[in-house]
């Protein structure tokens, strides 16, 4: 739930890689992202696990957290990405990632999206529609190229997580159901093109997952869908893309999977189902959330305090719904500290946003040592879905993206200005 960095002294001052947070909040300003490299590094080595009877492949799903310098980072760790749209895409050259180790996704790709992937020789295209088969077959031949696709499925698992980022039930958005022959018709029309090359199939079923056995449900759910296309087209898939979705511990219950297990008993799952004759396929991932979660904090400075009729007791910060919408999206629940009181929690309070909503909530119910105006809130667990998400809801400028390590602090994105939030305004005309 928190960077493996963090700690407070006796006196109850944080610091994360060595630095003191009420340093970084001097230097940088707050609200400020921060993010520990060092768990980021042991995050992504989890994923590296010895002696698994299938190799397994990481695509770090970028819609968790991605900046130029977050791009750099993965391609100089050898990893891959999983993108979503033409915006992560450009990141993640501009970054330095190989484009052969990036896979391309979005259930509506524009053209100009598709001619984008095509050019840059993405690793895979993941074909979520009937619809974008015939402009990317079209952009292939024009461009003289075989474009390596993955097929996405919707297996009919439903994970248990919030019902907005549940996606592998068969009524989802994305993808194919296996039922009444759609994911078959998507196969044969992608082997029926000659500039397009089926290499696999693809399925995500959700985010926040804190059980073992949705994960190899799903493997077991393609590798059965896989033996049935072998045995109706003589097909075999050389890689299967089991998505992310492993949760984190954002709260004392959560009680995620250790990653070696989940990966051990998914690559174990593609071996049983291997029917004689045929290679295992090599497994993908697209871990985010369980990557940069626990990475990052966002400081908040107590701008007010007030308690109101009924008891309620606030804290209001000087960010809020527009640097993290999850709570207000999602309902998700976070933990805080207070910088500089070590003291035993002695209020309940609702820590709340500066922007104009009700609904502009933080934390609920909170317990925390007693704290006093200008100081310091860390919220823990904020490196997944808040910069990514962050708006600048009424013309507030974001906020910055700092990371640490060893006591050294760098700016990966710098914080927004007033000029920023004008920059592609265009003045009043009269007409």
């Amino acid at each position: 739930m928190q960077p493996d960095t963090l700690a407070m002294d006796a006196a109850g001052y944080l610091s994360i890689a060595g630095i003191r947070v009420a340093d970084l909040a001097r230097r940088y300003g707050t609200p400020l992202y921060v993010f520990d490299l060092e768990t980021l590094d042991r995050r992504l080595a989890a994923y590296r696990v010895p002696g698994l009877p299938v190799p397994v492949d990481v695509y770090y799903a970028g819609k968790a957290f991605l900046c130029t310098a977050m791009a750099g980072f993965l391609a100089d760790r050898g990893v891959g990405l999983d993108a979503v749209s033409g915006g992560e895409l450009f990141t993640a050259l501009a970054g330095g990632l190989d484009a052969a180790r990036i896979v391309f996704h979005g259930n509506v790709k524009t053209p100009l999206e598709i001619t984008q992937a095509v050019e840059a020789g993405v690793g895979a295209v993941v074909v979520d529609s009937l619809d974008e088969l015939g402009p990317l077959a079209q952009e292939a031949r024009r461009q003289g190229r075989t474009v390596p696709v993955l097929v996405r499925v919707t297996p009919g698992i439903e994970a248990h997580t919030h019902a907005f980022i549940r996606t592998g039930q068969y009524d989802s958005k994305f993808g194919f159901a296996l039922t009444g022959g759609l994911a078959e018709a998507a196969v044969q029309a992608v082997l029926a093109e000659p500039a397009l090359r089926l290499i696999g199939l693809h399925s995500h079923i959700g985010s926040q997952i804190l059980d073992l056995e949705p994960f190899v449900a799903n493997v077991e759910v393609l590798m059965g869908f896989s033996r049935h296309l072998a045995r109706r087209y003589g097909w075999w898939p050389q890689v299967l893309d089991v998505g992310g979705g492993l949760g984190v511990r954002y709260q004392p219950e959560d009680d995620p999977p250790p990653t070696a297990a989940v990966l051990e008993a998914m690559a174990r799952a593609a071996v049983t189902g291997t029917p004689a004759g045929r290679e295992p396929p090599r497994l993908a991932v697209e871990p985010g959330r369980s990557i940069v979660a626990e990475a990052g904090v966002t400081i908040y400075r107590i701008g007010a305090m007030k308690t109101v009729p009924g008891g309620r007791r606030y804290w209001a910060v000087d960010g809020g719904m527009g640097d993290n919408i999850r709570p207000a999206l999602y309902q998700a629940r976070y933990q805080a500290l207070v910088d500089g009181r070590r003291g035993p929690p002695e209020e309940t309070v609702t820590l709340a946003g500066r922007y104009c909503e009700s609904g502009d909530i933080l934390i609920q119910e909170a317990r925390l040592p007693a704290a006093a105006v200008g100081d310091l809130v860390v919220v823990l667990g904020t490196g997944a879905y808040n910069y990514a998400m962050a708006s600048n809801y009424n013309r507030v400028p974001r906020p910055a993206v700092v990371t640490v390590r060893n006591g050294t602090s760098r700016v990966w994105v710098e914080r927004e200005g007033y000029s920023d939030l004008l920059r592609l305004d265009r003045p009043w005309e009269p007409w």
